[in-house]
């Protein structure tokens, strides 16, 4: 999927039509830290320590497609916003040089 450079869009600070500067990002979350010692990843760990058998829950399947964002930034205002190209597509955005 090919997507030029600039692009004039909506911008919802500005409340109206401007150029936007057009920056790729990919869509995974990044690992939030605080979230460690969390109730349900304690459990998972206690669960898992030891010999044991089979555990309950599976063991999540990684996505084959991603989710392809987009990230504009306003030439006047300066705010970024995010948009996602197309919902889960295996296409890699380029940008026109």
């Amino acid at each position: 999927m090919k997507i030029q450079k600039d692009i004039n869009t909506y911008c919802p600070y500005c409340n109206k039509h401007t150029p936007h500067v057009v920056k790729t990002v990919l869509s995974a979350k990044p690992v939030n830290p605080s979230r460690g010692l969390s109730v349900n990843i304690r459990r998972f760990e206690r669960k898992h320590r030891g010999y044991i058998g089979k555990v309950k829950g599976k063991t999540p399947k990684k996505k084959l497609s991603q989710r392809q964002k987009i990230i504009l930034e306003c030439n006047t205002c300066h705010k970024k916003i995010e948009r996602v190209m197309g919902n889960r597509t295996k296409k890699k955005l380029e940008i026109k040089r």
